[in-house]
């Protein structure tokens, strides 16, 4: 049995980029997100959750600044 899912434009687009390969249907690509989802722990995804909001805040740094501070140089 199947169900319809309302979706946005942009959200069909980002599941659209989210396929592994040509011809792979968006409930397998829910399916993958799904498990995902799942199996995160929950300390994980707390400690995950706090560095997307430093990013999108801003409060990242360039990749030339990583390398200074962690080149074994």
């Amino acid at each position: 049995m199947f169900t319809t899912l309302k979706v946005s434009k942009e959200m069909r687009n980002r599941l659209e980029r989210m396929k592994m390969y040509d011809g792979e249907s968006y409930e397998s690509v829910i399916e993958d997100l799904l498990e995902d989802h799942l199996e995160l722990n929950p300390e994980f995804k707390k400690k995950l959750e706090a560095r997307i909001k430093q990013v999108e805040r801003g409060e990242t740094i360039s990749f030339s600044e990583l390398k200074k501070r962690y080149s074994k140089d």
